[in-house]
């Protein structure tokens, strides 16, 4: 007989409180960057890779949806503060409001891998672990498109997953609510738009919210699947200081 139940009643209740305590483990999150005002603008945005630091009168704003967490900005002496926590959600613009109060304890939800390089697969799957636990959040991964509310996708959308994106789309009942996880989902990431990619999601289906993140920790997806129901609010894409 497995030793599993043994060690699950020594170990006790491992599961985080989040979203009604903040979590503070070691490791949950990257964090992020923030826009800064004492930030020496022209240093400090050469340092970006993705061009997601931009300088401005008051010093360094941020555009999340560039931003691919390469922590170049996070040392040396120009920079930037970083904070760690887990609302990373953009809103992509759309007019749509949250889901009804119906899906707030039943959300379903259907994630496509459109080209991905892996991380983010991998900690779309944490969801499901007791660490983090989505089903008490009444979140649920769904097989099939038929049955999701929501569709979550992932990747730069290769030209070869075109077609089954735009497919499940259609194949979801209404009221339906697009995420975008990663910032290879919103603008083709370190990939960009070239011969295999089309270079981000919109181009594919209309998209109510983004996940910023290379990859978005597992706490930050919860944060956008809550957004889609309105449990909790979205940030905005840059953040000035």
């Amino acid at each position: 007989m497995s030793f599993w139940p043994y060690f699950g009643l020594k170990r006790g209740i491992k599961t985080t409180s989040w979203p009604s305590a903040k979590e503070q483990s070691p490791g949950i999150t990257p964090g992020r960057p923030r826009s800064a005002s004492n930030a020496s603008s022209n240093a400090t945005t050469q340092l970006c890779p993705t061009g997601a630091l931009h300088p401005v009168e008051t010093g360094v704003s941020v555009d999340l949806t560039h931003c691919i967490h390469c922590q170049r900005c996070r040392q040396g002496p120009h920079a930037l503060p970083w904070e760690d926590d887990v609302a990373w959600t953009v809103n992509a613009g759309t007019a749509l409001s949250p889901l009804g109060y119906r899906f707030r304890r039943s959300l379903h939800v259907r994630y496509i891998d459109a080209g991905a390089c892996g991380a983010c697969i991998n900690e779309a799957r944490l969801l499901d672990a007791p660490v983090y636990n989505l089903h008490r959040l009444g979140i649920f991964i769904t097989a099939s498109p038929r049955d999701a509310d929501v569709l979550l996708v992932a990747g730069p959308i290769t030209n070869a997953m075109c077609t089954a994106v735009r497919k499940a789309y259609s194949a979801m009942p209404h009221p339906k609510r697009v995420v975008g996880m990663g910032v290879c989902a919103i603008n083709g990431g370190i990939f960009g738009e070239n011969f295999a990619c089309v270079g981000g999601l919109q181009k594919i289906v209309p998209v109510d919210l983004w996940i910023p993140g290379c990859p978005p920790p597992p706490l930050a997806i919860l944060h956008g699947l809550l957004a889609v129901v309105g449990r909790t609010q979205c940030t905005t894409a840059e953040e000035l200081p």
